[in-house]
């Protein structure tokens, strides 16, 4: 584990974005397929968000595989978003299982603040009425879940990499991965606020141009709808690569990594 420059978190942003460059159709198809997956799952009655909770860790390493292929320059190809599934699973589920209760905790807690509105919106689909809307404690209950959920982004944000490439226990990345980002808090300051100008202060900026731009006209929705698209699917696999660049500089360099389905027992280098 590494102590990186502050400076490192816009790095990460950059990397992560040059990594997309290099197969941007692939990318493209993996996201579209990751959301094809994730919302057929999300749809199961009860089950579906928690299912779609506890396969994050899983689908993590994916794209944290396909991060790497496309560094080492080899071919993005699609069985690839399932290569978290052949390593270390039933660790990585665990780890998604913890997840998920966190989640369920912290959402639970916000019930002070709004009286379950939000927890039901986000665990049940229940959306809220106008009524509680405009009340403003779901607003409350969502600052209140973010600032909760930043601990957890920590403990999980190498996590998923440690369990599948290091072999890792579940309890043991995590906590390597809280204090490794704990440490690298100034790297990841400057990587949360590049990453929020960068995915969201400048799309948003172009979206409203865009909606003025084309208001009155009769395909507006239809290419409001296609940009925002475009943004998803460019955005999340440039998010996780960009995480991915984050693993290699805080933790590539000490411990060697494996491939997504070898063996713990095999170091790869």
């Amino acid at each position: 584990m590494k102590i990186v420059p502050a400076a490192q978190g816009w790095q990460w942003v950059k990397r992560g974005f040059a990594l997309f460059g290099r197969a941007p159709l692939g990318w493209i198809l993996a996201a579209i397929s990751y959301w094809m997956v994730m919302t057929l799952v999300g749809i199961l009655p009860y089950l579906g968000v928690a299912a779609a909770l506890v396969l994050t860790p899983v689908f993590s390493v994916s794209f944290m595989a396909m991060s790497r292929e496309v560094e080492r320059g080899g071919r993005l190809e699609l069985p690839l978003l399932f290569a978290g599934f052949r390593a270390q699973l039933p660790a990585l589920v665990t780890l998604g299982a913890i997840y998920l209760a966190l989640v369920i905790l912290i959402l639970a807690a916000t019930q002070i603040v709004d009286d379950g509105v939000l927890m039901r919106w986000m665990l049940l689909g229940r959306r809220p009425s106008p009524e509680d809307a405009e009340a403003g404690g779901v607003g409350a209950a969502a600052l209140a879940a973010c600032a909760l959920f930043v601990p957890v982004i920590l403990a999980f944000w190498f996590a998923p990499v440690l369990v599948a490439w290091h072999g890792m226990p579940a309890a043991k990345a995590l906590f390597f991965s809280f204090f490794a980002a704990l440490r690298n808090w100034p790297a990841f300051l400057v990587y949360g606020v590049s990453l929020a100008v960068v995915a969201g202060l400048a799309p948003g900026i172009l979206f409203s141009a865009l909606a003025v731009g084309m208001q009155g006209s009769r395909s507006a929705a239809g290419m409001l709808q296609l940009f925002a698209l475009v943004v998803v699917v460019t955005l999340l696999p440039a998010i996780y690569a960009s995480i991915y660049a984050s693993y290699r500089d805080v933790f590539g360099e000490g411990v060697r990594d494996r491939p997504a389905g070898e063996p713990t027992g095999t170091p790869h280098t």
